[in-house]
């Protein structure tokens, strides 16, 4: 037992593996023990058995097996993160323990599967179950199936999925063994209790024997529901339901209701396989079906019934199959045949279910038209046929069909069509039902129960009173408000009889609200429903109040039914005419005064036909009090309006009495229940006064309150008819005016558009103008709620009216139609939400409904139809040319087109392109003329629009898409996405029709509240196009994922790849994840109203069968009134009913939309993307003359996802004034969302460049407003353009310069002058270039002048490509033929000579005599100017100064100046500083040149000489450094604006020597100072490349320049390089180069250093030296993975460049080498993925043979040096690094790595003798250890800044001590400066100590340069000069030099009286000056500047612009008296020489 012991001691987990099984049975047990004690199910512990799980299942040993599945089971039920082990577990379940005899084992395995599917992993059990079944080994088969049944009866089948079982019973039903046949017949009888009898159609094939049993068994299963016994983890609430009703004794009924919902209802249909007949018809059956015996008529038909017996058929094209059908059924004389075919219809219905839909609308009228057949058996099987049918459509969609049929006069038709329609509202819900298709059918069955047959009568009763039961009373009642009481009783009677289809449930329902049917919606699910709901909670309360005043009204009031009636109607707050008014007999007029008397004083009634007017007017008086004080119910209107017509009646001749009598029949009209029988007295004289001067008011008034009171509908049509038939004109254009207005307060729903339209012609035919005016005035108003739809009308109208009645409409666009405010119904106080939903219906069918529809049914003949067929293209094309003609006649199409479809659907193939792009567009004008009637043809004639969308013409592509938009744009998206057809259509491997398909689906989805679950079909298809061969079908399915999903959800979508194969998956997974990201939200419901009915076609959202949910959109409405409605409505309860039809009625709606979100989206990378993508070419680039369509739309799909969408339905509109809005909007959202806008910045200025191709100067204008504000933003953000925003909207911009308007020509330059500030001005140069070539003269003229613009303010340096080509190309403009362009010309030409000078005429090259004589002429003029020519051209540019920034208020004050004026001197002279009171002027002052000039120049000197030189008299020192100054650019550094900064670095390129070195000089200065040193960051690269520009300049063309000061060009470099030697001391912003950057630099400095001519300069040396320090500050400071992937790629450029000198590659190499060695301490920070990625390229170009064969063998040695050292430092990691690399076999790094790498390991032992040769010599003697480190310690602080002296001292020392001591070896290594350095310092220290005399130290130049081009404090130690070493030196070692230097300036070294720099005598004494070394270096520049500043305080005033530098030199501080007196008379002699 020995070996026991051992595994007793290992831990759980280990003890599961173990090879014995006795120790593996422990750790089961432990395991087991261990899993039920974890309380934790997230405890890490799980975690550790996930792999294990398997193999507690699959043990080989049987004892430890049984004990492992125990353990297993305890790990599923309880560990969180069982869920992983699934697959594998079930898998060994099914293989390793369903085979075990031992029946445990099966139990515990059956446990497990169960558990996995508690815990929600039910799929992945049943998947293994399902493969178990097909095992081999009959006892897991057996073992499977009890599983499943086990699962099914405990799950249910709402978990356990039953199609894939169902599938495979058959099979196992098949079985030889018999204990599986046994076990499937319990499954079935299983399957049979969840799914009753949808089971039998599947397993009808079995054995016949086997089928009986199952029937036997089926009979025992008992009827009860079953219920889920088990649930998962997320059911418990459902568990605890269950428990407590088994507690309560398992009472079944109790819970029957909540339970039943449990079992889902599975349809036996879609449980069966499909099958394909159209194959299987016979070959001769269209031939025989034409067959005159009807014997063989009868084979054929007999044939199809056979096929259609399968209860499932497959999709395919049933066109041509159901067209000889219905021809059979409507035409066959043999009513056999009729039987038959019916038979064949009705099983091509059930078995293709919804995809039959699309014929359904062929068939019904047949089948209808046919009931006239009296044979039972004909009705039966056409019952059965239309039946079937109808569950394959809709009712909306066939609604038109059947309402034809209502009036027919064969009584078998009618009652058979009612029939039909009470069987159809059976299956119909509230939803399914609204009102919308209840009126008309209502309205029909209405004439059927009056009609004279009795079998239609009960048909129609039986109809109506299904509609009662399925819609409820509430619904219902209003259409029957006129049926009597015992017809009313009879459709009561007939709703309790009828047993609707959706059943027991509903009864249930019922019984339990105890309510009428309405109550029941609540229990339907979805969104139709919901909105029912609403319905019936608002309803009531009218309903009640309502009749609760009619009842105590008086009996005369007509029929009993009013009370409801108007109950009805006013609860639905205004409807059309059609509904049922208070509608009173007429009285006789003694009836009328009876009951005038009983409520008027009899005073009044004998006064009213008085001949006195005064008692008239008493009585009107009388009458009106009477009126006020009636109640409503009291009030007999039609008698009180009867006596005020009464003689005199409206022929009143007094107006007083007349007006009063006007406003009593407003009174009577508003307080009474006024019925339209009381306003027909009335209204005909109320339209005659109306044109009154006087009482006109009143009469409108009267009439207002009647159209209150019996709807403006009614009474709008009743008085234009009156006022038309009169001769007034005066009547009839007030009439009209009020209409108007009316319109306005009531809005307009249900209004008779047609009989207006009428009328309005006869208006604008009249003769008097004020009658057309009124009725354009009318049209006008009507536009707003109608759209342009309503132009069509009056298209025939003559064009001057047209072109009135335009301008009207064009006045109306853009303005929303007021909020009804009138009209609400008094009656409805509750019904408010009511009557908006109606409205919803009501105006979207109205205002299609206005247009007078033509039916072209008969024009359609079979000829058409067969020339559309014809084999001869010509005559098919005459065909087409018919129907278009007929549509274009006809305008407005009923749905009525016969034969039509099938004929056009066949052209869509045709091949004959024209004919194809023929048939397009007659579809579009189809769409067009049937409005949304065209519905019914989307699936058989939009669909296979679809298909042509594959075309491989892309004319043909963009037609059948404007076609398909076309149509949807009518139909709406719903009819589109039901069905499979359009996920057939994405099937199709046709990338065109892929790519065409996924881009207009990504288009429409968006915009849809919600879709059919029928799109998840298209999913599979979208995932294939994912990873289509074709890139733009990827692309676009990569833009359409996002909507999918939004509709969809991810979860479903991610569900849906378990289909891919794995690769497959995971690629469309990252890109689902990647959508998700970017999915829009679903649009909110107003903004969706308003964008559909703006199109003017009735959106098919009032279509009330489309889309469900498009009936939330009411709900959302209503249900959160908007506030600021609320209050222009007044009382909120008015306001909610307003608010649906306010929606409805404008046409374009923005204040519904949602505005207070941000108008910018901010979508992560969004613009990167973007950029990508027109890279790749995937989107076209944006670069056209004009815009086209494809560049709008594009423009349009990339804002949508992040501009919000009512701005962007602004930006697209089609009229300008919503162009202006749009831009008012991004105005004051431009500061709030800095962010967006910088995000969306390119897609903004794109959109403004279309705006620019605007002819409309406000939009102009606005733009570039919005241009200005925009660019100065971006400037404060410090934005810079990209290349691709720049070009694509500068060229644009450019074209708007050449405008005639001056005010758009300022505004664009001003634009393009801030660009330069957000965009630099050599890249904006080619740009305008460009534009100089236009045709335009103006626009030519000011690109020019820009062009001069730019060159003056950033030298020449902006001339791209070159200087001399830019010049050239100017210089062709001075011939131009424009006068305008050859002065801009010459102008340009003049300003670069300013700048330039005579080199302009070199750059220019040959112009003709002409040519140069002008310009010539033009130069010597501009040099006559008088001296100030600095004045001239401030004046001459004030527009400019302004423009260059927004704060340039041109101040004088030398100092105090802002910024912005600095730049525009800048910009006006090439100039640098200004004095107090005059213009910018440059000093540069020279003392000796002015003491010689002779006074040829005036010039006033001010007396500050005196005032200033008294108290300088003073030992003046050299200032601290942080005293200094800073030069006015920089007073605001850290109000910073980058556009400085940029400035001032343009400059540093400028050809212009001085320009650049004030530049240098000025950036020098800022970083110096650390406070403001931090500008810079973000600029370095920048300044760099102006640097080395720069440098490039001097080598190209200064040191060529024969008349170049030599001295000038060494001031340039010694800035250049001192200005960076500063900025590579500042470590943090050294570390900002760039790789590309330092290789340019790199590339510069080193040329520079071999660069010959430069050492023949009298300093060339001093500049080569330093140039070598900054090389190894560079190296030292950048960063260092940039600067040594600089230097490979410069080695490698270097070595390939056949020009390049081996010397520039050697020094390349050193780079390298020092470099490397500073690799140990920089390793860390080098990112080395990179680094081997250049070494990679390098030696990819470079193998190793290649090296070989260079001349020198450095390259190969660094090469090696630097991967050694590399893998020295890093070890065997490096191998790690190379994840840069794709292909690594392309060179032989890795190759080389690895030997590199395994020699180091045989060599671990030994140093390495490269690099440690030093120390291993140390290591041999201890004794000579000491002593080398003694002096190692001296060498290092001989190397220290600080200790440098002491350092060389002990040296010193050191070698006195021991003479013999070897110091050779250290000085070795250093380099040569080093070496010398330190002789030097000992030497020095030897006449030192001996006494020689001391050398006195003073101010002198180091040698080094250090770059500062202004002075240090003479205390201050330079920073670290290096040797190439690194070591660094001390400031002893420069005094040698200093005398050199001295001598050289011609200073003596022993005198110290020479005279100081102005700055020091001017400057407050700061320290005591310390007589040492210092290492300050002043370069000609600083006396330059230094002089220049000194001037600028002493406010000396000179013309010399350009005077060079002046000669001071250094001196030091000891001198300063003598030089005072000095410079003292110097001043003097000037003085007197000037007067």
């Amino acid at each position: 037992m020995g070996d026991d012991s051992e595994w007793m001691k290992l831990p759980i987990d280990q003890k599961c593996e173990h090879k014995l099984w006795k120790a593996r049975l422990n750790g089961y047990e432990e395991a087991l023990k261990l899993f039920q004690k974890i309380d934790d199910e997230k405890s890490p512990e799980w975690s550790k058995y996930l792999g294990l799980i398997k193999k507690f299942v699959t043990d080989s040993n049987a004892v430890a097996q049984l004990k492992g599945l125990e353990a297993a089971l305890a790990y599923v039920e309880n560990a969180h993160v069982a869920g992983k082990t699934t697959g594998e577990v079930a898998s060994g379940v099914v293989n390793k323990v369903f085979n075990q005899p031992k029946a445990r084992a099966k139990e515990l395995g059956l446990d497990i599967c169960l558990m996995y599917i508690e815990i929600e992993k039910g799929e992945a059990i049943q998947e293994e179950l399902l493969k178990g079944l097909d095992n081999k080994n009959p006892k897991i088969i057996v073992a499977c199936i009890e599983t499943l049944r086990k699962a099914l009866s405990e799950f249910g089948s709402k978990i356990i999925s039953l199609k894939p079982i169902i599938k495979v019973l058959p099979k196992l039903f098949e079985s030889r063994e018999k204990a599986v046949r046994d076990e499937a017949k319990l499954l079935a009888v299983e399957i049979y209790r969840w799914i009753r009898d949808a089971l039998r159609p599947p397993l009808q094939n079995i054995n016949s024997v086997q089928l009986k049993e199952l029937e036997e068994e089926w009979i025992k299963v008992s009827s009860a529901a079953p219920k889920q016994t088990r649930f998962l983890r997320s059911q418990q609430e459902l568990k605890a339901k269950f428990e407590q009703q088994q507690g309560l004794g398992g009472d079944a009924d109790g819970g029957g209701d909540d339970e039943e919902e449990a079992v889902p209802q599975v349809d036996a249909y879609e449980l069966l396989e499909a099958v394909e007949i159209l194959s299987k018809l016979p070959k001769d059956f269209y031939e025989k079906i034409e067959a005159k015996k009807w014997q063989e008529r009868k084979e054929a038909l007999e044939a199809v019934e056979l096929l259609v017996k399968n209860p499932k058929l497959e999709s395919g094209d049933y066109a041509d199959l159901v067209k000889v059908l219905k021809k059979v059924v409507g035409k066959d004389t043999n009513v056999m045949l009729v039987a038959l075919a019916a038979k064949c219809l009705a099983g091509l219905a059930t078995g293709l279910r919804k995809k039959f839909g699309q014929y359904a609308g062929h068939v019904v009228p047949t089948i209808l038209e046919k009931f006239k057949e009296k044979k039972p058996q004909v009705v039966q099987a056409l019952q059965e046929a239309i039946d079937a049918i109808f569950l394959t459509t809709t009712l909306q969609n066939i609604s038109e069909d059947i309402l034809a049929v209502m009036d027919n006069k064969n009584p078998t038709i009618k009652q058979q069509t009612s029939l039909f329609i009470a069987r159809s509202f059976r299956h119909c819900t509230p939803s399914t039902l609204p009102k919308s298709l209840l009126k008309p059918f209502c309205a029909a069955l209405l004439k059927h129960i009056n009609d004279s047959a009795p079998e239609v009568r009960d048909a129609g009763f039986e109809a109506l009173g299904t509609a009662l039961k399925v819609a409820g009373e509430k619904a219902v009642n209003p259409f029957l408000a006129d049926v009597d009481k015992l017809k009313l009783d009879r459709i009561k009677e007939c709703a309790e009889k009828v047993e609707l289809v959706y059943g027991k449930k509903t009864g249930a329902a019922e019984k339990k609200e105890g309510k009428p049917i309405a109550g029941k919606t609540t229990a339907l699910p979805g969104p139709g429903g919901d909105k029912e709901t609403k319905d019936a909670a608002a309803k009531p309360g009218p309903l009640k109040k309502a009749s609760a005043v009619k009842a105590g009204a008086p009996p005369k009031k007509g029929k009993p039914a009013t009370a409801a009636g108007t109950g009805g109607a006013g609860a639905k707050g205004k409807k059309g005419p059609e509904t049922k008014e208070i509608f009173e007999s007429e009285l006789s007029i003694e009836v009328c005064e009876e009951k005038a008397a009983a409520v008027l004083p009899a005073s009044c009634i004998q006064q009213l036909d008085s001949g006195n007017w005064k008692e008239r007017l008493a009585c009107m008086e009388e009458f009106q009090k009477a009126v006020e004080l009636m109640e409503r119910s009291e009030m007999p209107c039609q008698a009180l309006v009867r006596m005020l017509a009464k003689k005199p009646g409206w022929k009143e001749t007094n107006f007083q009495v007349m007006q009063m009598k006007l406003h009593v029949v407003a009174l009577i009209a508003q307080k009474g229940n006024f019925s339209k029988t009381s306003a027909q007295v009335v209204l005909d004289g109320l339209v005659d006064k109306v044109g009154d001067v006087k009482c006109g008011s009143n009469a409108k008034e009267a009439m207002t309150a009647i159209a209150e009171a019996c709807q403006l509908p009614w009474t709008a049509e009743q008085v234009v008819a009156m006022a038309f038939s009169q001769k007034n004109p005066k009547n009839q254009s007030e009439t009209l005016n009020w209409l108007s207005n009316a319109i306005k307060e009531f809005g307009f729903s249900g209004l008779n558009v047609k009989a207006f339209i009428s009328n309005v012609k006869t208006a604008l035919a009249a003769t008097n103008p004020a009658v057309r005016t009124s009725a354009i005035t009318l049209l006008g108003v009507m536009y707003l709620y109608v759209g342009p739809s309503l132009r069509m009308f009056f298209e025939d109208e003559k064009p001057a009216l047209l072109s009135q009645i335009d301008a009207e409409f064009e006045k109306m666009q853009g303005q929303t139609a007021p909020a009804p405010t009138r009209g609400i119904s008094r009656h409805s106080v509750g019904g408010g939400d009511d009557g908006e939903e109606e409205e919803q219906e009501e105006v979207g069918n109205d205002v299609v409904d206005l247009l007078p529809r033509t039916d072209i049914g008969d024009k359609i003949t079979a000829e058409l139809v067969s020339k559309i067929g014809d084999k001869n293209w010509k005559i098919r094309k005459e065909g087409l040319d018919e129907v278009t003609s007929i549509i274009n006649e006809a305008k407005f199409i009923e749905p009525n087109i016969g034969e039509l479809p099938a004929a056009l659907k066949g052209r869509l193939n045709d091949s004959n392109k024209i004919l194809v792009q023929q048939t397009l567009s007659i579809l579009q004008q189809l769409a067009t003329a049937m409005g949304p009637n065209i519905k019914q043809y989307v699936k058989n004639l939009g669909i296979p629009v679809i298909t042509v969308l594959g075309d491989s013409k892309n004319n043909v592509r963009a037609a059948a898409l404007a076609t398909v938009n076309a149509w949807a744009e009518q139909t709406g998206m719903k009819e589109w996405l039901e069905g499979e057809d359009l996920s057939e259509e994405l099937k199709k491997e046709n990338p065109f029709l892929r790519q065409e398909l996924l881009g207009w689906l990504a288009e429409k989805l968006p915009a849809l509240r919600s879709v059919p679950s029928d799109l998840l079909l298209c999913v599979p298809h979208l995932y294939s196009c994912l990873e289509d061969r074709n890139g733009d079908v990827r692309k676009k399915a990569q833009d359409a994922l996002p909507f999918f999903m939004m509709h969809l959800g991810f979860e479903k979508m991610a569900k849906a790849t378990g289909k891919l194969k794995p690769t497959s998956k995971d690629q469309v997974l990252a890109m689902l994840e990647k959508a998700k990201a970017n999915m829009p939200a679903k649009p909110a419901p107003p903004a969706k109203a308003s964008s559909r009915v703006v199109g003017g076609a009735a959106p098919a959202k009032f279509q009330p069968a489309s889309a469900f949910a498009d009936d939330l959109g009411s709900n959302t409405m209503e249900s959160k009134p908007d506030p600021k409605k609320a209050k222009a409505g007044g009382l909120s309860s008015k306001t909610k009913g307003v608010q649906g039809k306010k929606v409805l009625s404008k046409p374009n709606l923005k204040e519904d939309d949602d505005k207070s979100g941000p108008i910018f989206i901010i979508v992560p990378n969004g613009k990167e993307q973007r950029m990508k993508e027109e890279k790749a070419l995937k989107v076209l680039k944006w670069n056209f003359t004009t815009p086209r369509d494809e560049y709008i739309e594009q423009l349009k799909t990339q804002m949508s996802t992040c501009v919000a969408k009512w701005l962007q339905d602004e930006m697209f509109h089609a009229d300008f004034q919503h162009h202006n809005k749009a831009l008012t909007v991004m105005i004051e959202h431009l500061e709030s969302e800095k962010d967006g806008v910088i995000s969306c910045l390119d897609l903004i200025l794109k959109w403004l460049t279309l705006r620019f191709f605007d002819t409309n100067t406000s939009v102009l204008m606005k733009t570039l407003e919005y241009l200005k504000l925009l660019f100065n933003l971006l400037s404060q953000e410090e934005y810079h353009l990209t290349e691709n925003e720049a070009s694509s909207f500068i060229p644009y911009l450019i074209l708007k310069v050449g405008e005639p308007k001056d005010v758009i020509r300022k505004d664009v330059r001003a634009i393009l002058n801030r660009m330069c500030l957000i965009y630099p001005a050599s890249k904006m140069f080619p740009f305008i270039m460009e534009g100089t070539k236009s045709k335009n003269s103006k626009q030519r003229a000011e690109c020019l002048e820009e062009l001069g613009c730019l060159v003056e303010s950033y030298g020449m340096n902006v001339c791209q490509p070159t200087p001399g080509k830019a010049l050239k190309e100017m210089a062709t403009h001075i011939g131009d033929r424009d006068n305008a362009v050859r002065n801009a010309a010459l102008n340009t030409i003049v300003t670069v000579y300013n700048v330039h000078g005579d080199q302009v005429f070199k750059l220019i090259g040959n112009l003709s005599e002409k040519d140069m004589s002008m310009l010539e002429e033009r130069i010597k003029r501009s040099a006559k100017r008088p001296s100030a020519a600095p004045v001239r051209q401030a004046e001459e540019k004030p527009q400019r100064t302004q423009n260059i920034s927004t704060n340039a208020s041109m101040m004088r004050k030398g100092q105090a100046e802002d910024m912005s004026s600095k730049l525009n001197q800048n910009r006006n002279m090439g100039s640098h500083s200004e004095t107090t009171h005059t213009v910018p002027r440059e000093f540069q002052l020279d003392l000796d040149e002015i003491e010689n000039d002779n006074g040829t120049v005036r010039c006033e000197m001010p007396a500050l000489v005196q005032h200033k030189l008294d108290d300088i008299f003073e030992p003046v020192l050299i200032p601290e450094p942080k005293i200094r100054a800073v030069s006015p650019h920089f007073d605001d550094m850290h109000s910073n604006t980058a556009s400085t900064i940029n400035f001032v670095i343009s400059q540093v390129a400028s050809g212009d020597i001085n320009t650049s070195i004030q530049a240098l000089t000025q950036i020098d200065e800022v970083l110096k100072q650390e406070d403001k040193a931090e500008a810079m960051s973000g600029h370095i690269d920048q300044f760099l490349i102006a640097t080395f520009m720069q440098l490039r300049l001097i080598y190209n063309t200064h040191m060529a320049d024969e008349k170049l000061d030599k001295d000038e060009i060494v001031r340039l470099y010694s800035c250049i390089i001192g200005s960076m030697i500063t900025l590579f001391q500042i470590e943090s912003l050294a570390r900002e180069a760039s790789t590309g950057v330092l290789k340019d630099l790199m590339h510069g400095l080193i040329t520079l250093m071999l660069d010959s001519r430069v050492e023949d300069l009298e300093e060339g040396e001093q500049v080569i030296r330093s140039v070598n320090l900054l090389v190894v500050k560079v190296l030292e400071k950048s960063d260092q993975t940039n600067i040594l992937s600089a230097l490979l790629v410069l080695l490698q450029d270097s070595l390939l460049a056949t020009a390049s000198s081996p010397k520039f590659s050697e020094l390349v190499m050193k780079c390298l080498w020092r470099m490397v060695r500073l690799l140990p301490e920089t390793i860390n920070s080098i990112n080395l993925d990179r680094i081997l990625l250049d070494i990679h390229i390098f030696m990819k170009v470079f193998p190793k043979e290649k090296l070989k064969q260079c001349k020198s063998e450095f390259p190969i040695r660094t090469l090696k040096t630097l991967l050694h050292t590399l893998c020295k430092l890093k070890g065997p990691k490096i191998l790690d690094h190379l994840t840069m690399i794709d292909n690594k076999n392309e060179s032989e790094l890795e190759a080389h790595l690895c030997r590199v790498m395994k020699h180091s390991m045989d060599q671990t032992g030994k140093a390495d003798k490269d690099t440690e040769k030093g120390a291993s010599r140390i290591e041999e003697k201890a004794s000579k250890a000491k002593v080398n480190d003694i002096l190692a310690e001296i060498f290092k602080k001989i190397g220290s800044k600080e200790n440098t002296k002491e350092g060389l001292a002990e040296l010193y020392e050191y070698k006195k001590k021991y003479s013999d001591a070897d110091i050779e070896p250290f000085l070795k290594n250093s380099s040569q400066f080093f070496q010398s350095y330190v002789e030097r310092g000992l030497r020095l220290i030897e006449t030192e100590r001996e006494g020689k005399g001391r050398i006195a130290t003073s101010t002198g130049i180091s040698p080094q340069m250090e770059g500062t081009c202004v002075p240090v404090s003479t205390h201050t130690v330079s920073s670290s000069i290096g040797n190439t070493n690194g070591e660094e030196v001390g400031p002893s070692v420069y005094l040698e030099r200093l005398k050199i230097l001295r001598q050289r300036c011609g200073l003596d070294n022993a005198k110290q009286e020479d005279r100081p720099p102005l700055t020091s005598l001017l400057s407050k004494p700061t320290l005591p000056t310390v007589a040492s070394s210092t290492d300050m270096l002043h370069s000609k520049l600083s006396q330059l500047r230094e002089s220049r500043e000194q001037y600028q305080h002493l406010d000396l005033d000179s013309n010399q612009t350009h005077s060079s530098g002046i000669g001071t030199t250094l001196a030091s501080p000891s001198s300063a008296a003598a030089n005072i007196d000095d410079l003292k008379k110097r001043l003097e002699r000037i003085k007197s020489s000037r007067k």
